[in-house]
């Protein structure tokens, strides 16, 4: 499946396509089960031309599990929902936790945040909040695929969600062309969200409406963190449901990407 907007755009790296699956693509990329893995890891390869699967023992860590669909992983938080609304925010020293008593192989940047928290979110209680209006999904599928979306066969697969990696001038064109053809001006948001749940959960709740929305992703520091060294640091997701793909894919050519100066623009 090729995109009209790519190439426009000259992308430097194709976009993605998230799909639902039943069964497990042959060669995939994936996690061992039980083993900490970045899901942010599996869509970079899988921007760089490698297929990527992940399941419900095989998402690499809690946020995840929940930002691809599979329920709500936080209350498998170690010291469950409470003790991770305090990792996103002030931490867990100030409840007696010592170094002393983690024992864990993740490193000494995941113990002072288990410690001092993330500080992403001020107070637990806003966590709270947070995880209130997160729409934690349950995804009707076992398997949740990242994939080029050059090696999408329409005839037999159709994407839940189309993602692209954009610069700051291909982000704002893509702003600009996913409003091009409706009534409202309001058709991206840029939530605060963790960077699978950009990819995954947020746009599926878009795709359930009439109008869905782009989201903007790649705002999560921990995620940019992550893939760096894949990807450089100059990059945001942009994610769109398929129903919105298609619309933005149809209106191209006639749009300001039509245009040689834009053409141009793009190539340089």
């Amino acid at each position: 499946m090729e995109s009209k907007i790519a190439a426009g755009l000259h992308l430097r790296y194709g976009p993605v396509a998230l799909l639902w699956a039943n069964k497990k693509p042959a060669g995939a990329a994936q996690f061992k089960e039980g083993k900490w893995g970045c899901v942010m890891w599996l869509f970079a390869g899988a921007a760089r031309g490698k297929t990527a699967v992940v399941d419900r023992s095989t998402f690499g860590c809690l946020g995840g599990g929940t930002g691809l669909g599979f329920g709500n992983q936080y209350l498998n938080w170690w010291g469950g929902v409470d003790a991770f609304c305090r990792f996103l925010s002030t931490g867990m020293a100030e409840t007696g936790l010592t170094r002393e008593m983690i024992q864990t192989a993740r490193g000494e940047g995941f113990v002072d945040n288990l410690l001092h928290g993330e500080r992403y979110i001020k107070s637990p209680e806003l966590v709270k909040k947070f995880l209130e209006v997160m729409p934690i999904t349950d995804i009707p599928a076992p398997y949740v695929v990242f994939k080029p979306l050059k090696n999408v066969d329409p005839a037999g697969e159709t994407p839940v969600t189309v993602i692209f990696l954009a610069n700051p001038d291909q982000l704002a064109a893509l702003v600009v062309l996913a409003n091009y053809a409706r009534e409202s001006n309001k058709c991206v948001i840029i939530p605060f969200a963790a960077g699978c749940q950009s990819l995954g959960i947020l746009p599926y709740r878009e795709a359930q409406s009439e109008n869905p929305r782009a989201v903007i992703g790649l705002v999560d520091l921990s995620a940019r963190e992550n893939v760096r060294k894949l990807l450089g640091r100059d990059l945001f997701t942009f994610a769109v449901p398929y129903k919105m793909f298609q619309e933005m894919e149809a209106n191209v050519e006639e749009s300001f990407l039509g245009k040689e100066h834009w053409q141009k623009f793009f190539r340089e």
